[in-house]
């Protein structure tokens, strides 16, 4: 028997999820059940630090990192432990950019169909998978002031990690809304007087002509399958973004970019009237 001591156990929270391609351990873990958000990078630890609803747990920074902090923002929640940038490397995927900057942080709360205000867009995500659209949605949907992006607890990233870095700080300022049936929910903000208006390239409807109305709900499906079908009958009316070019699809997180900016036009105008 070896004499050489047992290596120390990892946390179970120690590498977030990674890019779309590579083997994830946590890819069949529910949303659910991650218990700590792992935030790394300027802009997304700095945002959870003004988040007066995000509890920080531990920050690890590196020198220059953790007086660029305390010029920034002053005194801190906790004390940053001062480490060199390996150290962080090695919590990461090998291609993470920290930026000297890591931290562990309790989840935000969820909000509930019953709390949502009524008064913003609500964003929903059928079954998108990757973590980098998934946060760039996210920092697009802080930029519209949306209410709160519902996905579902199965086939959907986790809010955290790469998923956090992509978001570039809107993590802190867009909750997330985990169901564990995205068809059941849609039917429940039905009931509630929500406009479901789902995106698909073949929408019977050109999405700048659709009259809207809050509050609304704007579901956006998967890049390659779109929306289920029972998403799609759950929906309102599916809309499409017309393309003048060549190219009539775009990527799902600029498709995002430009439907929210049709809806919160098209409900302006609507409130105008």
């Amino acid at each position: 028997m070896s004499d050489r001591p047992f290596p120390p156990r990892k946390p179970k929270f120690q590498r977030p999820h990674g890019k779309s391609g590579r083997r994830d351990p946590h890819a069949r873990r529910p949303n659910f059940e991650i218990d700590t958000t792992i935030l790394y990078g300027w802009h997304p630890v700095v945002e959870a630090l003004r988040n007066g609803k995000r509890t920080i747990r531990r920050i690890l920074a590196t020198e220059n990192s953790a007086r660029r902090l305390s010029e920034e923002l002053g005194s801190l929640p906790i004390e940053p432990e001062i480490v060199r940038p390996d150290e962080i490397n090695r919590l990461l995927e090998p291609d993470a950019v920290h930026q000297g900057l890591y931290a562990e942080a309790d989840p935000l709360r969820s909000p509930s169909v019953e709390t949502l205000s009524g008064t913003r867009i609500v964003l929903a995500l059928d079954q998108i998978t990757d973590p980098h659209n998934v946060g760039a949605i996210v920092r697009t949907a802080a930029a519209f002031d949306v209410e709160a992006i519902i996905t579902t607890a199965r086939h959907s990233p986790a809010a955290t990690g790469v998923l956090a870095k992509s978001a570039s700080g809107g993590l802190e300022h867009v909750p997330f809304m985990i169901v564990r049936n995205l068809g059941d929910t849609l039917t429940a903000l039905g009931d509630r007087g929500f406009q479901r208006i789902g995106l698909d390239s073949t929408g019977e409807a050109n999405l700048d002509e659709v009259p809207i109305t809050l509050p609304v709900v704007l579901v956006l499906g998967s890049e390659g399958k779109g929306l289920r079908q029972r998403t799609r009958e759950c929906c309102d009316v599916i809309g499409r973004l017309d393309m003048p070019g060549a190219i009539k699809s775009l990527n799902v997180s600029n498709a995002a970019a430009i439907s929210l900016y049709a809806v919160v036009k098209g409900a302006a105008r609507t409130a105008a009237k």
